[in-house]
């Protein structure tokens, strides 16, 4: 009976389906014990392990049954008289034992399975699934991301949060996503802000408490100028994050912006959320209503009617949390500090700007030419400098290279001046957007610009000659160069973002 029932699965269809499940089998046995004794990981290896093999094994296990279903209506269809389904009977020992064995296979099969899914689960959600497999389009976001204050944080944490919805709405957009990427129909650079994302409230604040986030913060800065001695400038910022005392909760300082007292909405004209042309305040205690406007660029009606009117939350002001591309300026300065470049190379910050203001194609023209334009400079400008110290100016250029390959990526188009920072305003208008000057009430209030409302400065100067101030007053701004009062009439983002743009 078992030899005349196993004739069901001689077949074309069941055949294919036994080739397939025992190969993709094989393949996965054999890859998972690569993987498990190689010291090195291989992200494309746990895509073949956890989804693409077990696919195809899968796919050869349901043409089996296929097949045999076929096979039993072809027989049916030439012997209308004959029984057309295998018989069973329980009473003898071959067929009982033929049952036991499916079970068993059965069995094992659906544990290897849930397994297996758990385990394509976790890999699906995995910071290395999420940065390394589209290594060329996820490349910027993934560098960045490593070198971020959430580089422990893993990315489905914030892009996706907690439950099955947004898994399911996850994995809907990345089917999108792997079109884009298999028939090259993503943007370069990857356009920003993301509409879909989840509300910040339901990912942040499961780690960030803002009602807690009370105290003011001293904040040290150190830059290079650009001149034969690299000369530091040292800044010293009492950062008004909050109160002056913690039991006043969220009454001033920058977190007011989130009190729950009050309601912050706005409309942008732009995409990237750079201009906002109108602020809506009210005051949920007592209803008051203020809506400020920007004289310089006021909305049309049947504009504003078709722009988004968004509730502000923390992602407005700290729109770059894990994946920050810092300026040429910046990291040449943090390379300064960490010891990457020697100080006392003449001329240097002023050789890299030349060799970092201009954007390239590619990674391999940006290496060469970072390299090219700093050699000719000190060449044609200070050969002596050359003369003196070539060895350590080529480390330096060396040096120069490597941040740029963790802040600039050529291909996607992505870097500083794409990805703007709007925490601050040095580089963008960031607190400027609202707080312009410029943004009115019809009865003419306006939303301040005052520097002393967020920060005070408390120390700024050269190393050697640095201006103090005692912690409850503040020094008035001193430029590093000199721009007479301009700083006070003009955006600090119209200069600086033009240094890499």
């Amino acid at each position: 009976m078992a030899g005349k029932n196993a004739r069901v699965f001689y077949n074309w269809i069941s055949l294919t389906g036994f080739i397939l499940t025992a190969n993709s089998l094989i393949l996965i046995l054999i890859l998972f014990l690569f993987s498990v004794l190689s010291k090195q990981s291989n992200t494309y290896l746990g895509l073949y392990i956890y989804i693409i093999l077990p696919a195809f094994l899968v796919l050869g296990l349901i043409l089996i049954p296929i097949g045999v279903l076929f096979n039993i209506r072809k027989k049916k269809a030439a012997h209308r008289n004959e029984d057309s389904w295998p018989i069973i009977d329980l009473n003898q020992r071959k067929d009982w034992g033929t049952i036991v064995k499916i079970f068993l296979i059965t069995s094992i099969f659906l544990v290897a399975s849930a397994m297996g899914s758990y385990r394509a689960f976790q890999y699906s959600e995995s910071v290395e699934f999420c940065g390394k497999l589209c290594h060329i389009q996820m490349e910027p976001e993934y560098v960045t991301y490593q070198h971020s204050a959430h580089a422990r944080v893993t990315c489905v944490e914030c892009h996706v949060g907690q439950g099955a919805d947004w898994y399911v709405k996850s994995k809907m957009s990345g089917l999108y996503q792997v079109y884009s990427v298999l028939f090259k129909k993503y943007p370069r650079p990857i356009t920003t802000p993301i509409y879909s994302l989840r509300p910040q409230r339901e990912t942040c604040e499961r780690c960030h408490w803002p009602e807690k986030f009370y105290s003011r913060k001293l904040r040290s800065q150190r830059s290079y100028l650009a001149d034969s001695a690299n000369t530091e400038w040292n800044v010293a910022l009492l950062m008004k994050i909050g109160p002056e005392f913690s039991p006043m909760g969220l009454t001033e300082g920058i977190h007011w912006h989130i009190n729950k007292n009050f309601k912050i909405e706005y409309v942008s004209d732009s995409r990237n959320r750079e201009s906002i042309p109108w602020v809506k305040l009210t005051n949920l205690k007592t209803g008051e209503v203020k809506i400020f406007t920007d004289e310089e660029n006021p909305l049309d009606k049947k504009v504003f009617d078709t722009l988004e009117v968004r509730n502000m939350d923390c992602m407005d002001c700290h729109n770059r949390p894990s994946h920050l591309y810092k300026s040429a300026p910046d990291y040449i300065d943090n390379a300064f500090i960490s010891g990457l470049i020697p100080k006392n190379i003449a001329y240097f910050k002023k050789a890299a700007m030349e060799a970092l203001k201009n954007p390239y194609p590619d990674n391999a023209t940006a290496m060469r030419d970072i390299n090219g334009t700093m050699l000719n400079y000190y060449k044609k400008e200070h050969p002596d400098v050359l003369k003196k110290d070539e060895q350590r100016v080529l480390n330096a250029i060396a040096s120069v290279q490597g941040e740029y390959k963790l802040n600039a990526f050529p291909y996607m188009r992505a870097d500083a001046s794409q990805y703007l920072n709007h925490i601050g305003h040095m580089e963008s208008e960031g607190c400027f957007r609202c707080h312009s000057g410029r943004h009115k009430t019809a009865k003419g209030e306006s939303i301040s610009r005052d520097c002393t409302l967020c920060h005070t400065f408390i120390a700024q100067g050269k190393t050697g000659n640095i201006t103090d101030a005692s912690i409850r007053s503040t020094l008035e701004f001193v430029h590093p160069t000199d721009i007479g009062t301009k700083w006070k009439t003009e955006f600090c983002s119209e200069c600086h973002r033009a240094l890499y743009e």
